[in-house]
């Protein structure tokens, strides 16, 4: 599963899933570069672990859901590194509410992140890919919650739902040019998320009753994020790969 001489973007990749894609795709060849709205103090260990692994590493502070941001941040990446050849979007953001205490901003930061944020990076990411020519890669994290109306987090199923169906959208459109798009949904993930909405307690007793018996690792997400974008699913696009741990067969 070589990435080597490819260059890749991951969006969110200063924490959770998107840094454990980071280091991952970095561990297989790929030069990484960082679209992330946290500081450059937050982002600088990543990028040392990075360059310990012999790849080059770009950290680029950014908000997704202003496409000048992505403008800048793809330009950057294409000049210090020559290309860009695959896409993660990784970046969300999500509020817990139930529909009738929704405000209309509540829904607007999410859907801007999650929705706009993956239609200016794929679009912009994808444009550049046809002009290089090659081929190339698009993966969104998108999440159970797309099939799975679980209660209090309207905006992030629709959101997620939506970003699915543009995934599959942009397969069609893009296979012509040799550019495949794919979906992975994570189940119930350990990040610092889960633990800031539930109780330390909440998650232990309720990841004993997920099938493995615990919640899932961003490493685990990072490696089908690999597989995807690598030679080993070339035959692979328009998907969408659960990676739960079965948690939809039982919750």
């Amino acid at each position: 599963m070589s990435l080597q001489g490819k260059v890749a973007m991951v969006t969110g990749g200063a924490s959770c899933i998107g840094r454990a894609t980071a280091l991952e795709l970095a561990a297989h060849g790929a030069d990484v570069a960082i679209l992330d709205p946290a500081s450059l103090v937050q982002a600088v260990g990543l990028l040392a672990e990075i360059e310990k692994l012999g790849r080059r590493a770009l950290y680029v502070p950014g908000d997704v859901g202003d496409r000048a941001s992505v403008e800048q941040a793809i330009e950057r990446t294409v000049t210090q590194f020559g290309r860009l050849d695959i896409l993660v979007n990784n970046a969300g953001v999500s509020v817990r509410k139930p529909l009738l205490e929704l405000e209309i901003a509540d829904v607007e930061t999410v859907w801007r992140v999650i929705l706009w944020g993956a239609f200016h990076c794929s679009q912009l990411a994808a444009r550049q890919m046809v002009k290089q020519g090659g081929g190339g890669n698009i993966v969104m994290i998108s999440s159970v919650h797309a099939s799975r109306p679980y209660p209090n987090a309207t905006a992030y199923n629709g959101a997620k739902a939506a970003v699915n169906h543009m995934a599959a959208t942009w397969a069609r459109e893009l296979a012509p040019h040799g550019i495949r798009v794919n979906a992975i949904e994570p189940g119930w993930i350990d990040t610092p998320g889960e633990h800031k909405a539930f109780s330390e307690e909440t998650i232990r007793e309720e990841g004993k009753k997920l099938p493995f018996g615990r919640l899932g690792r961003p490493e685990e997400i990072a490696r089908a994020v690999r597989f995807l974008v690598s030679d080993d699913g070339s035959y692979v696009t328009g998907s969408v790969l659960r990676v739960d741990g079965g948690f939809v067969l039982f919750r």
